[in-house]
This record gives C-alpha cells, structure tokens and sequence, in this order.
C-alpha cells in the first residue's frame, strides 16, 4: 500500500489544493495525495486553478473540490500550509508543517512562486519517502495541532 499523505488547510480551497494536484502529478508513484481542510469553500480558488492549469496542464476544477477531514482516509502523512490555526487531532505516523503564506488575492507572481515552492516540497518529499524516512517503525503519533 502507498503511502497517504494529507494536505490539510482551513478552507481547503488553494495550497491544500495545489499540493494535492502536485502530489498526484509529479509523486503518484510514491505515494496517494489528499487535500482537505475544517471547512470548505464552494468552489477551488479560481487563481489557483488557472496557475496549475497553465503551469503543470492539469484542471483542478475538473479533478478536485474542497473536501473536509472527514471526507479523506485516514493518513500516514499529515501536512499543514501554514494557516496558523488549530487543527484536530489527526492521526498519523509524521506530521510537519510547510509554513506557506496564502497567494489569495494577491498577483500572479506570487501564485506562481507558491506553486514552484508546493513543486518543490512535494518532490522532496517524496524522495524522503522513497528513501525510507517514515517507515512504522520511526512512527509517531501526531500531536494536536
């Protein structure tokens, strides 16, 4: 079984979602991506999703919606953006967070460096995963965040 890495912000409407496109793009050989968040817009942030779409080809708004934790399987792997807020306990094996300003309402620029720096995370991450890093051994129940 892959492992399962969940990206998880408040309104699961932009990084969260971004990641969850990235992750399935450039890692879905190493592990499963899922996004979701304590609450949920309507629609993905329209920003975003022309960002990914015109960056990495891929439709967000045809492939994902804000979910909410409940909505996802349980995870190995827990990510939080950066939100600055508290999250439930969620249940996982490692847990970091990726400290990412929120790109909403602000230039294309900025969207753009987000979506470069989720790039970027997400292939190291992956590269810890294939390496090992988090095998059940070195697990850890996550703290409440």
């Amino acid at each position: 079984m892959k492992t399962r890495v969940g990206f998880i912000c408040v309104h699961n409407s932009c990084r969260s979602q971004m990641a969850e496109a990235l992750g399935t793009l450039l890692a879905a050989d190493v592990f499963e991506s899922y996004s979701a968040g304590t609450h949920v817009k309507p629609a993905i942030n329209a920003d975003a999703v022309r960002i990914i779409r015109e960056l990495y080809g891929v439709d967000m708004a045809r492939t994902q919606r804000s979910k909410l934790l409940g909505d996802i399987p349980e995870l190995d792997i827990v990510i939080t953006m950066g939100c600055n807020v508290d999250c439930p306990m969620l249940p996982c094996k490692h847990r970091e967070d990726w400290g990412l300003d929120d790109p909403t309402g602000q230039s294309d620029e900025v969207f753009v460096q987000t979506a470069r720096t989720i790039e970027a995370k997400v292939r190291e991450l992956a590269r810890r995963i294939e390496a090992g890093e988090f095998k059940k051994e070195h697990s850890v129940k996550c703290p409440e965040i």
